[in-house]
């Protein structure tokens, strides 16, 4: 066989020596690959064609690249986000902008793990640029979220053989931020049974008093904002939930339906909130009537004084009014979906009722874990329960 090691004589009369080796094929393309290498002895030009020899045969070699991390992202992005819907393709784009703020034009194959790690730490204490005070820390699910989607997205850069290992695989969260979290998380309570009974006396004669029992009723807010007059069937006494939503992507509104079978579903509705949505369809009919051609006959439940279908950005700024205005604790609009759920578990409903009246698949489990947040009171029925049925 002949010597793949090639002597080459420069025109300055140094002496070099080169090898051209085959590397395998490229994965896009099929087209053969071949990397050129050269060395000032043959001794090192020998020991790295056996090492690129050895990898190859293994299929584990990677070939030096000037790729960065934003290039590679794009690449990754447009392969990853090509089959799903727009508003998780934007969650992935968003996922990333902290990569990208702090390694973007870092080449791909230099980012090591201890530069994950820097990353984790520099967006739990200075990552935030958006949704709250720029230049502050971003939540720790936030940093678990797009951790996950640097490994994912490693993963398939090993894969492609674009570098040697996936230096995100074993970088976690450190210990007391992922402590405070939980804590944080423990500390936020959605409304109890009384604070429910507070706010809705305190907005009974409010214009979106309707709405706020949907959301009462466990509809989530993209539910709410999508919900529309052929959804609500006031003689069957029904709500076809989830069959349209409007979320926000981009800044622009998107609606769609819901993604499993078990989101879009049927509920019965409390008497009391199929009368309150009468109500509100006669006040609506009215002010079309006040407004005439600048009214808006768009057909959806939650609309403004003229008509026009708002999202959740609108929604939860008017539920926060109100909860100034009747004196409550504030919550987040998805917590009263907390409370809905919270209260019908600790009251017994079974888990398949539970998550088929939350729009889950999974029978129980997720919706309970997730959605169900006893406190003291409920503990006392627990305990009440004992001494009638154990102890009594």
């Amino acid at each position: 066989m002949a010597d793949p090691i090639k002597r080459v004589e420069l025109k300055s009369g140094a002496v070099r020596y080169r090898f051209v080796i085959d590397v395998g094929r490229d994965p896009e393309t099929g087209k053969r690959k071949q990397v050129t290498h050269t060395y000032d002895t043959k001794k090192e030009a020998k020991a790295e064609y056996a090492r690129i020899k050895h990898e190859t045969d293994r299929g584990t070699y990677v070939a030096p690249s000037k790729l960065t991390v934003d290039q590679f992202l794009d690449q990754w992005l447009k392969s990853a986000t090509r089959d799903v819907e727009q508003g998780t393709a934007a969650n992935y784009r968003d996922a990333l902008l902290p990569v990208r703020a702090r390694l973007g034009d870092r080449v791909l194959q230099g980012v090591t793990e201890p530069d994950i790690e820097a990353l984790v730490d520099w967006m739990l204490t200075e990552g935030r640029r958006r949704g709250g005070q720029p230049g502050t820390g971003l939540g720790v699910r936030s940093v678990r979220l797009t951790l996950g989607r640097l490994r994912t997205a490693l993963n398939v850069a090993v894969r492609r053989q674009l570098v040697v290992r996936n230096v995100a695989l074993f970088v976690t969260i450190p210990r007391e931020a992922a402590k405070a979290a939980i804590e944080a998380k423990a500390a936020r309570k959605p409304w109890t049974q009384e604070e429910v009974k507070t706010f809705l006396t305190g907005i009974a004669g409010e214009r979106l008093y309707a709405v706020c029992l949907l959301s009462l009723m466990g509809l989530r807010p993209a539910e709410v904002c999508g919900l529309r007059w052929s959804d609500v069937d006031f003689d069957g006494g029904t709500i076809a939930a989830g069959d349209n939503t409007r979320t926000i992507v981009d800044g622009e509104v998107v609606e769609k339906s819901a993604k499993s079978a078990a989101g879009k579903r049927g509920l019965p509705a409390p008497p009391s909130a199929l009368q309150a949505l009468r109500s509100f369809r006669t006040k609506q009919k009215a002010e079309k009537l006040e407004a005439g051609e600048a009214y808006t006959d768009s057909g959806y439940v939650l609309v403004d004084e003229l008509g026009q279908p708002q999202r959740t950005d609108w929604l939860r700024r008017r539920v926060y009014e109100l909860m100034a205005k009747v004196g409550v604790r504030k919550v987040r609009p998805y917590d009263a979906r907390h409370a809905c759920l919270t209260y019908l578990g600790t009251a017994g409903v079974p888990d398949v009722v539970l998550a088929a009246w939350a729009g889950h698949a999974d029978g129980g489990t997720l919706a309970k874990r997730v959605y169900i947040h006893p406190d003291s009171s409920h503990l006392k029925v627990a305990a009440d329960q004992l001494e009638a049925g154990l102890f009594g």
